[in-house]
Parts: C-alpha cells; sequence; structure tokens
C-alpha cells in the first residue's frame, strides 16, 4: 500500500496536478497537510483527503480527520493547532486518542519523520516553501510504502519526484 503526503502548497496548484498525474495509478490515498491556499470545493480534493491550515481562510476545511486506510488510522491534521513548532506531545495525544497508526501533519515546512508509541509520525515539509536543513531540496513531499508484513518505509521526494535516498527510513512492525 503507498500513501501520498503533502503539505503547504501556498497557491501552487499546478504542483498537486503534477503529483497527481505523475503517481496515478501508484497510490492508493493521498494526503494534503493544509495550506493549500485553495478553495474547500477545489476538484482536487476529489483526489487529496486534506485539512485546513493556518493559510486557508476558506471555512469549508475540516480542522483535522481521521481516515481509514485499509486496516490503518490515519489521523490528519496542519499542525498550528498542536503547537508543533514547540513539541509534538499535544499532536500525539490527539493522534493517541484516535489510536491512530499514522499522523500526518504540515505548518512547520520542516521534513522529518518519528516513530513513537507505534504511531508513525510525518511531517513531507514544504512542497513550495522549504524551510529548514532540507530548504536547498526545493520543496518535498513523502511517500508512505506499507509492506504487506506491516513494515513501513518513508520516502522524500523532491518537487519533480525524485527519491532523496540519504532520508529513506524504515520502520519494522510492532510486535
Amino acid at each position: 500500500m503507498k500513501l501520498l503526503v503533502v503539505s503547504d502548497s501556498h497557491g501552487d496548484r499546478d504542483i498537486l496536478v503534477d503529483l497527481k498525474q505523475q503517481f496515478a495509478g501508484q497510490i492508493d490515498a493521498w494526503f494534503h497537510c493544509g495550506d493549500s491556499e485553495l478553495a474547500a470545493d477545489d476538484p482536487l480534493w476529489q483526489t487529496y483527503h486534506v485539512v485546513g491550515g493556518n493559510m486557508d481562510f476558506d471555512t469549508g476545511f475540516k480542522s483535522q480527520q481521521v481516515i481509514a486506510v485499509g486496516q490503518y488510522k490515519v489521523f490528519l491534521a496542519h499542525g498550528h493547532r498542536y503547537q508543533i513548532k514547540q513539541s509534538l506531545t499535544a499532536l500525539a495525544l490527539a493522534a493517541r486518542e484516535v489510536q491512530a497508526d499514522f499522523a500526518f501533519f504540515g505548518h512547520s515546512h520542516e521534513l522529518g519523520v518519528i516513530e513513537n508509541d507505534s504511531t508513525l509520525f510525518l511531517n513531507p515539509g514544504s512542497i513550495s516553501q522549504p524551510r529548514g536543513q532540507y530548504q536547498s531540496l526545493g520543496g518535498t513531499f513523502a511517500i508512505v510504502t506499507i509492506a504487506d508484513s506491516g513494515d513501513v518505509t518513508v520516502t522524500f521526494h523532491t518537487r519533480d519526484g525524485q527519491v532523496v535516498d540519504d532520508l529513506t527510513q524504515s520502520f519494522e512492525k510492532k510486535a
């Protein structure tokens, strides 16, 4: 199973369309972690699960979602409501409350992935306005691959779809 996770596109609708075309038929579920700056009724949201971010002023966006993908639960939020720039504690509590296997979030524009208490926390970075250590990559998104065994591999990609090999991380299923 493959999940594509993108965030903080800030009005760059074309990159979301490009990803959809480039990975058509390869992705089982699509996620946008907020700050799209698009309308809540944009046709793209028929493909992507999406939440509103602090720069999304359309009131039609949900602030968070819990999405079932196969046997897994994904908690989707932007991150600003959970003070993710200070710590992941509030986000972890929200994810734990819904028994999420994954917590996908944006807001900081900085990519990262960590596993904590059997929940995988993933910020794909900003596809359009990256910050931090990997800003020079020019924007990133992530693909989460879940093997039949339950093992998970997270690959980060640049805007043009190229894998950043040094950032690939694998996580073994917990017994």
